[in-house]
Formats: C-alpha cells, sequence, structure tokens
C-alpha cells in the first residue's frame, strides 16, 4: 500500500474505533436504566412498538400540582392513555426532543388525541418555576397539551424514586441535570405497559396508542 493511502488510513481506523467504542458504551448505559416497580425492558412484542416491560404492573401513583397550582393525580386520568415523562426546562437537548416529538405525536393521532394525556414529572425543583415551565410549553406548542408538574425537592423525590428515575445537578454546570430519559407508556386501565427512548418516532406511539386504549 502507498505510503499515503497508509497515512490517510490510519487515522481513519481510530476515528472508526472511537466511534464503536461510544456506540457500546452508549448501549450499555442505556440497557442499565432502571424501571419503575422493579419491571424489566423487553423486546417490542405483542403488536407494540414500544419496548414492553415485563412483568405488567399498576404505574407506580403520582400526586402533585402543575405549574398553576392545580392538583393532578395519574389515577384522575383513568380511561385515558398517558404518556409519562421527566424533563426540566432548562434542558438543552433531550428535553426539547422529547416535548417536540410528543407534540408530534399527538398532531398525528389527529381526534383520538383526545384519549391521550402526556405529564411531564420536573427533575429541577429549583429551576422548573412557574415562568419557566410556562415558556417552555409555549415555545415547545404543548401548551394545554401538557400537564408538567413540579414540587419541592422532597415532593418530586418521592415521584422520583417510585419510577426509579435518577435526577443529579451537575457540579461543573449547575443549570444542567442528568436524568432519565424514557417516555412510559399507561393504558387506560393505569397500567405501565410499554417504554420509548427519547428519540422516539412519533409513529411508533400513534401506532401503539389504540391497544394500550384498550388495556
Amino acid at each position: 500500500m502507498p505510503r499515503r493511502a497508509i497515512q490517510v488510513a490510519a487515522p481513519l481506523a481510530v476515528i472508526l474505533a472511537i466511534v464503536v467504542v461510544a456506540t457500546v458504551l452508549l448501549s450499555t448505559s442505556h440497557s442499565k436504566t432502571k424501571l419503575p416497580g422493579g419491571v424489566q425492558r423487553t423486546a417490542a412484542s405483542q403488536g407494540y412498538r414500544g419496548g414492553v416491560v415485563s412483568p405488567v404492573k399498576a404505574a407506580p401513583p403520582i400526586s402533585l400540582q402543575d405549574y398553576l397550582g392545580r392538583h393532578v393525580t395519574l389515577r384522575q386520568y383513568r380511561g385515558k392513555v398517558v404518556l409519562v415523562t421527566f424533563l426540566y426546562t432548562h434542558c438543552p437537548d433531550v428535553c426539547p426532543l422529547i416535548a417536540s416529538n410528543l407534540k408530534v405525536t399527538l398532531a398525528r393521532l389527529g381526534a383520538a388525541a383526545g384519549r391521550v394525556q402526556a405529564i411531564a414529572v420536573s427533575v429541577d425543583p429549583r429551576g422548573d418555576t412557574r415562568t419557566s415551565v410556562a415558556d417552555f410549553l409555549r415555545v415547545r406548542g404543548m401548551t394545554g397539551k401538557m400537564e408538567y408538574l413540579v414540587g419541592s425537592a422532597g415532593q418530586l423525590g418521592r415521584v422520583w424514586s417510585a419510577w426509579n428515575v435518577g435526577s443529579q445537578r451537575d457540579a461543573s454546570k449547575p443549570d444542567l441535570v442528568a436524568h432519565s430519559a424514557l417516555v412510559y407508556g399507561i393504558t387506560a386501565s393505569g397500567k405501565l405497559v410499554t417504554i420509548y427512548p427519547a428519540n422516539f418516532d412519533p409513529a411508533d406511539i400513534v401506532h401503539d396508542v389504540p391497544m394500550l386504549a384498550a388495556r
């Protein structure tokens, strides 16, 4: 092989190796994400496009105030499919992505969106103020379409614990919070059945909603 070809191939090989290692690390990290109530993630099955959990159990309770001061519980939405996620308003990447994907999901559901309720639980009791939440929902086109629940560290901590959601503030960048980034599909009868990654395809939830509504 000519010397120049060898010189070019070597850096490319290094870059490829880095990409492979990073992919493995990310995959390993994602697979270790804890789920609520000790359930385990399984491959998509039973016709669902989302990951299906096993065993199927009642979703852990949620009882908090939304950013407008109204008391909201998960139980009050029995009869509807509920999509639960955990966000914070100053998040620079994954939270806006989840909110945007949920907006697209509801739009694609059309009239069936009336059978679905999106709920976001804050992972940042200090930064998620009434104003910041209102701005976040307005910018993402989710005002009136998503319940955004807030509270004190103690109130939110109990929900995080029940749902096995990590929330760790970055010591070097206090505005940033490392947290679990999944969307949970709850059936009309209150069972946790499906889970979706932050970068889920809205078409997957649109496909799964009728089955979650019937269960």
